[in-house]
């Protein structure tokens, strides 16, 4: 076991505090990581602030990590020490389930281990649960490690880890490029990150947010067209428009008016996750042919 410094809040309503932690013996397959910078998601605000449920405390979040290899076990292959590394939102799954073998371990069959609050057994992991990257180091099985390239900055490809590819994914899954037309529902953290992505793919991109408050900075990242959602006519203007839409705010939204903003065969993908259950009418979903998919 190593120790390291971490920061942990150690209730719901806490604040932030300086700990000490212990990180797991080194296996012949894992690489230890000097972090250097680790990015803040909403979903550790989230977590940390229990409002997701089953917290565990101390809370030490993160996953958006960057650093440098300090060491690396027996069979490790892919890295060696000084290697430019990141971690993204998991650390482990079974490896051997059907979504697993097929590159998809988020779904692991067994329950994949996430970077922090995840149960684990306590003779592997201290304290038997993850803990994140608002650390100094952290233990990885190699096979979750990525290599960032020397031509960014590791400050700038930490939150790549998670707000990148949470966009890049769907946006590749579903084709994104020349002659599709993207929605990108806000411009926080992931929504700028997804117009900036939409827009390389080559994609029609229009931001749909509350306000025009953000439009500058909208167009700037490469949005092509900007609305802002508080005016009904917005939704008027633009039915059955999109090819996609990826709905990245973490709040209650009317689903089935942003629904009918797709084209038939439309897909519209949930990524921020709010706390309360959604509320689609079947009908809305019937007449339009959409798919609303959660990932």
């Amino acid at each position: 076991m190593s120790a390291a410094a971490a920061y942990a809040v150690s209730t719901p309503d806490g604040a932030f505090e300086k700990v000490t932690i212990e990180r797991r013996e080194l296996g012949r397959r894992d690489v230890l990581i000097d972090i250097k910078f680790a990015g803040i998601c909403h979903s550790d605000i989230h977590t940390a602030r229990d409002e997701w449920g089953g917290a565990k405390y101390p809370c030490v979040p993160g996953h958006e990590i960057a650093g440098l290899v300090a060491e690396v076990g027996s069979e490790v292959t892919k890295y060696q020490v000084g290697d430019r590394v990141g971690v993204g939102c998991m650390v482990n799954s079974c490896g051997v389930c059907g979504p697993c073998l097929a590159n998809e371990e988020q779904y692991c069959d067994n329950g994949a281990t996430m970077t922090y609050n995840t149960t684990v057994d306590p003779a592997v992991q201290p304290g038997g649960y993850t803990m994140g990257g608002y650390s100094t180091r952290v233990v990885v099985t190699e096979h979750f490690v990525v290599s960032i390239p020397e031509g960014i900055g590791l400050d700038v490809a930490a939150p790549l880890l998670c707000a990148g590819v949470t966009l890049f994914s769907p946006l590749r899954h579903w084709n994104a490029g020349p002659g599709k037309q993207v929605a990108i529902i806000g411009m926080g953290g992931l929504g700028h990150v997804g117009v900036k992505i939409a827009a390389a793919m080559g994609a029609e991109v229009t931001v749909l947010s509350h306000s025009l408050s953000k439009q500058d900075d909208g167009k700037r990242f490469g949005a092509h067209h900007y609305y802002a959602t508080a005016d009904q006519q917005t939704f008027r203007d633009l039915r059955n428009r999109f090819d996609l839409i990826l709905n990245t705010v973490a709040a209650d939204l009317p689903i089935d008016d942003y629904l009918r903003l797709l084209k038939l065969d439309g897909t519209l993908v949930i990524l921020g996750l709010p706390e309360n259950p959604l509320s689609v009418k079947p009908f809305t979903m019937a007449g339009i042919g959409a798919r609303c998919r959660v990932r």
